[in-house]
């Protein structure tokens, strides 16, 4: 079995200053197998942690589009910014990934796709994120989970994690898979484990992006 924390930055994202060795070395102190690395606006932290790391990774990449954040998961390569909804699955989809919706029905958080536009792409979406271990309240899982069940959509978890002692927060055990075409079967009979984090590490965040805010 896996235990596999699908939502981590590092110091590719903006907001985020963890080194790519810190997260390996975490990572097998806490016994997690498999991440899902989803820098802001890049993959080349994913493609560099698959180099690395002695575990299975995941090429992901948290997505901005005039509307909030999309995840493309098992992408080749990096999806623009500021692109339309629609356009932004279209690329990912052209890549041969998998779309996800991170930190879902947060209300406290900009990044956060609206449910009506949620509710109008359900069709496209392969995986929502039902447990965020950086959202404050437990009603956004509720209303992620409710979402799963009705559409059936394969359901996901992740520490979103800024800082090394975030990390496994939140994960999936799961069943091992192969690669993309293996990973939503293996997925839908995985468990969300976890707890939430505690909210004053949303400083380290902040306090990143105002280090970084002449980001490229």
């Amino acid at each position: 079995m896996l235990k596999a924390d699908l939502h981590i930055h590092t110091e590719y994202s903006m907001d985020c200053s963890m080194p790519l060795d810190a997260v390996i070395e975490r990572c097998q102190e806490l016994g997690i197998n498999c991440i899902a690395v989803a820098d802001h606006g890049t993959i080349e932290g994913a493609l560099e942690m698959q180099r690395m790391a002695p575990f299975s990774v995941i090429v992901a990449e948290e997505i901005l589009t005039p509307h909030g954040e999309i995840m493309g998961m098992f992408l080749k390569e990096t999806i623009p910014g500021g692109l339309s909804v629609e356009e932004t699955i279209a690329q990912i989809r052209a890549q041969g990934g998998i779309v996800c919706i991170p930190h879902a029905f947060d209300i406290f958080r900009p990044s956060a796709l609206g449910e009506r536009i949620v509710e109008e792409i359900a069709p496209e979406i392969d995986v929502i994120e039902v447990f965020n271990a950086r959202c404050l309240l437990h009603r956004s899982s509720e209303k992620a989970l409710a979402f799963a069940r009705k559409y059936s959509v394969a359901r996901s978890a992740g520490s979103d994690a800024h800082t090394p002692g975030e990390i496994g927060n939140a994960y999936v055990e799961m069943p091992e898979f192969k690669g993309r075409d293996d990973f939503l079967p293996a997925l839908v009979r995985g468990r969300v484990r976890g707890h939430r984090t505690n909210p004053l590490t949303h400083f380290a965040s902040a306090w990143n992006k105002l280090k970084n805010r002449n980001w490229r």
